[in-house]
């Protein structure tokens, strides 16, 4: 089984770390092969970013016809409803993965993330999934993205601290990281703070491979129909070299 991973955004030491915590999850026998555009932002932290990431995504998925299913590694889930319309394989988005699980594990979880700024995607996508209810709440830990690598940030204490918050303040069951670049320290969260916490590129790298499994594809009545034939001009002309 060939799971192709795709971060959205351009940091090559980022799609690194989440290619190796997408090996550590998977199964005997998956292959992942972790990618990122050429062109893009350096990370995505709110709305703009993630608009300006959308056609890098979808360029790495037409790369990769023989991929068995797609993994978007943004927990934006940056460019997700879009994928799954150009893509015949199932495309999973770590954002919503990682809340399927938590709903699986505790009554009632909390969002972990880096910044206010993407505070507000997250709230709309938790809605949009239909776990309004069960999500305590979305908290940022004001760490940017790329100072997640960047031992004097002490990015570990601070997601630590807005998860103890998290705990009292919302009566949160389970985390979830809100970050691709968080994966790594899931398992030491959990430990410490006696919780599950869960990391949406291992959620999203089992349920890839239980719908691969299943012979479970993407629908393609309604909204994932594929798109229709017509002129792209410009930056999205299919012509131009």
């Amino acid at each position: 089984m060939l799971l192709t991973v795709v971060n959205p955004n351009t940091t090559a030491a980022m799609t690194r770390r989440i290619g190796a915590a997408a090996r550590a999850a998977a199964s005997p026998g998956t292959t992942i092969a972790a990618v990122n555009p050429a062109r893009g932002p350096a990370s995505i932290e709110g709305y703009y970013d993630e608009a300006l990431s959308v056609p890098g995504v979808l360029a790495e998925l037409a790369k990769a016809p023989a991929s068995d299913a797609f993994i978007i590694a943004c927990f934006d889930d940056t460019g997700l409803d879009a994928a799954r319309s150009l893509a015949t394989a199932p495309v999973v988005g770590i954002g919503e993965a990682a809340m399927h699980i938590a709903s699986l594990v505790a009554g009632r979880f909390s969002v972990v993330t880096t910044l206010a700024v993407s505070v507000p995607a997250l709230e709309h996508n938790v809605d949009k999934y239909g776990f309004g209810r069960r999500c305590g709440s979305v908290r940022a830990c004001e760490v940017p993205v790329l100072e997640l690598d960047d031992p004097a940030s002490n990015a570990r204490a601070r997601i630590a601290a807005e998860i103890a918050k998290a705990i009292r303040d919302d009566r949160a069951e389970a985390i979830v990281l809100g970050c691709a670049g968080m994966a790594d320290l899931a398992a030491a969260l959990g430990a410490e703070c006696g919780l599950p916490v869960i990391d949406g590129v291992a959620a999203a790298v089992r349920l890839a491979e239980g719908l691969v499994g299943l012979g479970l594809r993407t629908s393609k009545r309604g909204g994932y129909a594929p798109p229709r034939p017509k002129d792209y001009a410009g930056l999205f002309d299919k012509s131009e070299p």
